[in-house]
């Protein structure tokens, strides 16, 4: 057999594939890359995002808003003021884009002050998207953070 550019062209097409299908096959049958979708309902919580969009709106028309700040106990998530913080209701979920065994969900309803403090040993440094979705005088509320703790 004689060795030309048009066998060598397709050989290395093969031997590409090939790499290609080695990496591809690597990745979806091993346990070390697991792919998770953010939430396990994706479907589900895309449709809620209008109410979402709406919640967002209404907390920008507010004079000052959800904030959050770090302290030497934790992360110190302050509500506005003037607000009676008794009657705040809702719950906050802090996600955890790297591992979602760290995840976890507060209730806002029994809050003893004007703000909520999360315990420093609860959260480990990194990444963390907060969501507090919070309801006041009929009103609803959101606030949406994505910080490094």
């Amino acid at each position: 057999m004689k060795f030309n550019w048009g066998t060598g062209i397709v050989l290395a097409f093969i031997a590409f594939i090939a790499f290609i299908m080695y990496f591809v096959i690597t990745m979806f049958s091993s346990d070390r890359f697991k792919n998770d979708l953010v939430t396990e309902d994706y479907y589900g919580e895309e449709l809620l995002y209008q109410k979402d969009i709406n919640k967002l709106k209404t907390a920008d028309k507010l004079a000052e808003n959800v904030s959050y700040l770090r302290t030497n106990a934790g992360l110190k998530i302050v509500f506005p003021k003037g607000i009676d913080y008794t009657k705040i209701t809702g719950k906050m979920f802090l996600y955890r884009p790297s591992n979602k065994q760290l995840d976890f969900e507060t209730s806002l309803s029994s809050l003893s002050d004007s703000y909520l403090l999360i315990p420093d040993k609860r959260l480990v440094d990194g990444r963390w998207n907060i969501k507090i979705d919070w309801q006041y005088k009929g009103n609803s509320y959101l606030f949406k953070e994505s910080i490094l703790y």
